[in-house]
């Protein structure tokens, strides 16, 4: 425990007149809200965390959020951002006037031209939108007027470890909580025998070049660490040490934990410590989870037009369909926040020959999971994300022909999809120029990008805050970020 806890707990009179008015006033709210069914009763952690954050700031749009990260950072001109001009500028270097200057990773740096690469692949406009979708993806084309694009997303981070701490956390910088963190939070659990976070790593069919992908881009940072993701694996046990040791029956089980209840909470007692109730209540839900989880990952029960859906990889573990089919049950059970990692995007090399793989194992999956949800009733309020840590170059990385090519790493513009939890449907937001190389109009940064998906869930970002080293700390920084109302239906 800190100096300033300590004192709080010592002031217990003006602390209490400090913060107790916000309980008092949440309480009245709760009463409200329960009564006329705007919302449901749910625990809500910020309530004694954080008093004056104990509820969302308006009606949330969004209850459940499934966000399925590439991994890599997927090359937008080859599967969204349709650039035709390029097809004159084949192996003519990047103008100095497109690139002004911005600095490059140290795998092209030393090259001695930037030859322009354009897409080998196809494009067509679909839907009333008329939204440009590459040949790689059949099944998303089937559903863009569903979808919301932002094609001017930009970050300043050029390397993978910042940019995609940045992208989940807010920030360059690791040690900080992550979205999922932010959302278990602010709106807290809407289930007993699941955690409110979930974190799932797919394994890709192609694994030509595989990024580091670790724990503390799920971690809780500062805020509570009942509200870090729980990883579940996609073969063995989804959750290490859940299930009893060998001859050890449920009874044993249960008696150890009450035993060892005992011990924390007198630790608790005397150090007021809140990672020791964390640590309670990690045990007990983890006894909860004996049950709810073999219930969850046991794909029995789906019926055959669920694969239809997804398509028969979804009947693989550790597929990227079938950790798409387990969000949409995770969903149906009540977990808040499922985070899909999915790797290999990072196409220095073998376009080509990667991006076909890639696609094949994000295409039918996405659509099969909003045609799920939508069928089931859960689209409306479940928000799905679509997105890298940054974009592709349009100039070649290594060897360029017609027919392969590779790209380096572009923090100037890429693009992102959402679909569903209050997301505009048919909207193609932003553009860039001819190269995609920078934007021209609606130029969207990360921290605008989180700022319009906290408006989702019902928090006004610049309110939503977390006392910590005498700072309220905000996911969106301390920098300017605007919520994108364009995006929102």
């Amino acid at each position: 425990m800190n100096p300033f806890q300590t004192q709080a707990l010592d002031i217990t009179r003006r602390h209490f007149f400090r913060q107790g008015g916000h309980a008092v006033g949440w309480a009245a709210l709760a009463s409200l809200l329960s009564r006329e069914g705007v919302a449901q009763a749910t625990e809500t952690p910020a309530a004694t965390e954080h008093p004056l954050l104990s509820v969302p700031q308006f009606l949330p749009k969004a209850k459940h959020v499934i966000y399925l990260h590439m991994v890599g950072g997927p090359p937008q001109m080859d599967m969204y951002d349709y650039k035709p001009v390029m097809d004159k500028f084949y192996d003519k270097d990047l103008p100095d006037s497109v690139r002004m200057g911005q600095r490059l990773t140290t795998m092209t740096s030393g090259q001695k031209r930037f030859p322009i690469a354009p897409s080998k692949f196809k494009f067509q406009r679909h839907g009333e939108s008329g939204m440009w979708v590459s040949e790689l993806l059949p099944h998303t084309a089937r559903m863009v007027d569903q979808m919301c694009f932002v094609r001017s997303m930009h970050t300043e981070a050029i390397n993978h470890e910042p940019a995609i701490t940045m992208m989940q956390t807010g920030n360059q910088v690791t040690g900080r909580p992550c979205l999922g963190s932010w959302t278990s939070y602010g709106l807290g659990s809407l289930n007993d025998d699941l955690p409110t976070f979930v974190v799932l790593v797919a394994r890709p069919t192609n694994q030509e070049q595989m990024q580091a992908i670790s724990a503390r881009l799920w971690s809780s940072g500062y805020l509570p660490g009942r509200h870090s993701g729980v990883s579940f694996r996609t073969s063995g046990d989804p959750i290490l040490f859940v299930d009893n040791p060998p001859g050890v029956p449920a009874a044993i089980r249960r008696q150890t934990l009450d035993g060892l209840n005992k011990l924390n909470e007198m630790t608790f007692e005397r150090f007021r410590d809140p990672e020791t109730q964390t640590r309670i209540e990690q045990y007990e839900l983890a006894f909860r989870m004996q049950t709810s989880v073999p219930e969850l990952t046991d794909l029995a029960s789906e019926p055959a037009g669920t694969y239809a859906l997804y398509g028969e990889a979804a009947k693989k573990p550790g597929s990227f369909a079938n950790t798409v089919l387990l969000a949409r049950r995770m969903v149906e059970r009540g977990v808040r926040f499922i985070q899909i990692y999915h790797n290999n995007w990072d196409t220095h090399a073998n376009v080509a020959g990667r991006m076909p793989d890639q696609c094949r194992d994000v295409d039918q999956p996405c659509w099969g999971l909003v045609q799920d949800l939508k069928q089931r009733g859960l689209l409306d309020d479940t928000l799905i994300i679509w997105g890298g840590e940054f974009g592709r170059t349009i100039y070649s990385q290594g060897g360029l022909s017609k027919q392969n090519y590779g790209r380096d790493h572009h923090p100037r513009c890429f693009t992102m999809w959402m679909c569903g939890g209050g997301s505009r449907p048919g909207t193609i937001h932003g553009e860039t120029d001819d190269f995609s190389y920078n934007i021209t109009k609606d130029p969207v940064h990360i921290r605008d990008f989180h700022a319009t998906v906290l408006h989702l869930l019902g928090f006004d970002h610049q309110r939503f805050s977390f006392k910590y080293q005498g700072l309220d700390q905000r996911l969106t920084g301390v920098e300017e970020a605007h919520v994108v109302k364009q995006l929102i239906a």
